[in-house]
Parts: structure tokens; C-alpha cells; sequence
């Protein structure tokens, strides 16, 4: 069994779908930290089967709305003086922030590089752009 050693101060961010540590890595740009961070990529969950884990060894900021994008299964645990202060089950966020493009060529968005791309739920958990309602198709997506 691999081990990897607990943290006294920093994040770890638990119950990724397996194989998708890698996506979060790179939109989070946590290879630009100057601490420790480990992936463990399929590591056996009784839920899941399968999962994937990091940890990071510091403070950063986590944009928690992206990730509940991503994979709502997530958890998100802040560990202070080797003890869990805080766990955050991550949910659909019911609004999303430049984190996905509206690629509706007539939103106002793509005239306007300075307007934010904000995209709303609605019915089915699917995400509707606040200008033009155009709905977000994760099928003819590319990765974020």
C-alpha cells in the first residue's frame, strides 16, 4: 500500500472521479506552487470503486464553483494543525463565473472581451448563458 504522509496545514481534495486529477491540477495551476502537492490517482473507494485524491502542503485559494462544475461528488477538506477545521461536499453551483464560454457567435460576450462569462442553472442541471440563454453543451466541449 502506498503511503503518503498527512498534512498539518493545507487541502486535500477527495473523491474525484478517477483519471480526472490531472484536468483539476492544470485549471487550479498547481504545478505553479511552491509546496508539496501529491496525486493519487485511482485509489480504492467503497463508494466509487475508484477515485482520485490531492493533497496540497500549503494555503492557496480554491475557486470551489469550478470544482462543484467539474465533479459535484467532490469533497474538499482544510486541514489546520494536522486536524480537519473544515470539509465542504461540493454541490452544482447554481451560478458559474468565467469558468465556461458562451459559444453563441452573437452574445455579447464574444463582441465584448471585457464582459464575464456567467452561466446560470436551470431545469435538468443544465447551464444557460445570462445574456443570450444559449445552454452550455459539455458533449461539444472541449476541456476547460
Amino acid at each position: 500500500m502506498l503511503n503518503i504522509d498527512s498534512l498539518q496545514n493545507g487541502i486535500v481534495i477527495d473523491h474525484i472521479k478517477a483519471g480526472a486529477s490531472m484536468i483539476i491540477y492544470d485549471l487550479l495551476q498547481l504545478g505553479k506552487l511552491d509546496c508539496c502537492v501529491a496525486i493519487i490517482k485511482n485509489a480504492r473507494s467503497e463508494k466509487y470503486g475508484k477515485k482520485d485524491i490531492i493533497k496540497i502542503d500549503g494555503d492557496i485559494d480554491i475557486d470551489f464553483n469550478m470544482l462543484g462544475f467539474l465533479d459535484p461528488n467532490i469533497t474538499v477538506c482544510v486541514i489546520r494543525d494536522g486536524k480537519i477545521q473544515e470539509k465542504k461536499k461540493l454541490t452544482l453551483p447554481k451560478e458559474l463565473h468565467n469558468v465556461i464560454k458562451c459559444k453563441n457567435p452573437r452574445c455579447i460576450t464574444s463582441a465584448e472581451e471585457s464582459i464575464e462569462h456567467i452561466f446560470v442553472l436551470g431545469e435538468n442541471n443544465r447551464y444557460r448563458c445570462a445574456y443570450c440563454e444559449q445552454e452550455y453543451d459539455s458533449k461539444t466541449a472541449k476541456q476547460l
